[in-house]
């Protein structure tokens, strides 16, 4: 990546694992600033009770190249948030880029269940992290953001809002939850707009982040192992390729062209040129209308 962010101050909110910790480290490699959020850390988990933590992906971030700062917070405490934002402020005056990646909604949702059917409690509980969060951050953080033109604000979701629209995600919760994402970008989009600022949804393909590897019981080396069981996996990408395509538009002086849209990481390759760490360019919603929603053998060619 030609891309440099020397001098930008970032902060990723929900970069404890998946896409935030790729695009944390992404952002790092390219030189920048990156104040890293989460509820997991060295000395506390969150419901999660998984190992990764906001420490780790703060190394990371600086053992790529850049500075990484991981400041524990619970977004949907706005006093927390208020606090961070207020360090951020107070020790580098700035921020160029607002990651709202926060989600915590793996362990909440049930696939194919009906609303009526589902357990409320868990899905009124996605909601207020994948939905709630996000508002509460970007109310704390976009004044200061706003304070320089050119800011950038990227709401994380799964799915394009053209294949969203025309798709039911297994769940009413998480569908609800992703749209609402979607829509919360469209409308930053208006607001930051004519202040000076962009704001962008973006969503990976069939990203194999940490919690999916072990769901499939391989890793980063050998996640090919699972295609005789899930073979449209094959279109599968790392958590850096959609970091790569943050750092690609926080890099450009023209990002503002993209204000307000639905962007997917297969997407943005083919217009800033950047790939997967393989060397690849998976187009995972190009391929899971063309093959995989269309019924036909999973086959990667031509689509990575």
């Amino acid at each position: 990546m030609s891309a440099r962010l020397d001098g930008k101050v970032a902060l990723v909110a929900g970069a404890t694992r998946g896409a935030g910790r790729g695009i944390a480290v992404e952002l790092g490699a390219a030189g920048a600033t990156v104040y890293v959020t989460g509820r997991s850390t060295r000395k506390q988990r969150s419901e999660y009770d998984r190992p990764e933590t906001i420490e780790d992906t703060a190394d990371l971030v600086t053992e790529a190249g850049g500075h990484g700062i991981a400041v524990p917070t619970d977004h949907l405490v706005p006093a927390q948030v208020r606090a961070l934002v207020d360090r951020i402020a107070s020790e580098r005056g700035r921020l160029d880029l607002l990651v709202n990646d926060i989600w915590g909604g793996e362990n909440l949702f049930e696939w194919d269940v009906p609303v009526w059917e589902h357990d409320l409690d868990k899905g009124l509980r996605l909601l207020r992290l994948a939905v709630e969060t996000h508002a509460i951050t970007s109310h704390h953080a976009l004044p200061l953001l706003l304070r320089n033109e050119g800011g950038l604000v990227v709401e994380m979701t799964d799915g394009t809002a053209e294949y969203n629209r025309d798709t039911y995600r297994n769940s009413f919760f998480y569908d609800v939850a992703k749209a609402a994402v979607l829509r919360m970008a469209f409308a930053l989009g208006h607001e930051l707009g004519s202040r000076g600022g962009t704001a962008v949804a973006l969503t990976p393909g069939w990203m194999r982040s940490e919690i999916m590897l072990e769901q499939f019981g391989v890793t980063e080396g050998s996640w090919r192992d699972a295609l005789e069981r899930v073979p449209h996996f094959c279109i599968s990408e790392t958590p850096r390729y959609v970091g790569r395509a943050v750092t690609a538009l926080a890099a450009d002086p023209g990002v503002s062209r993209w204000n307000g849209q639905s962007l997917s990481s297969g997407g943005l390759a083919e217009v800033y040129g950047f790939t997967d760490v393989d060397g690849s360019r998976p187009d995972a919603f190009r391929y899971l209308v063309e093959v995989q929603d269309a019924d036909k053998p999973a086959d990667a060619s031509g689509y990575r």
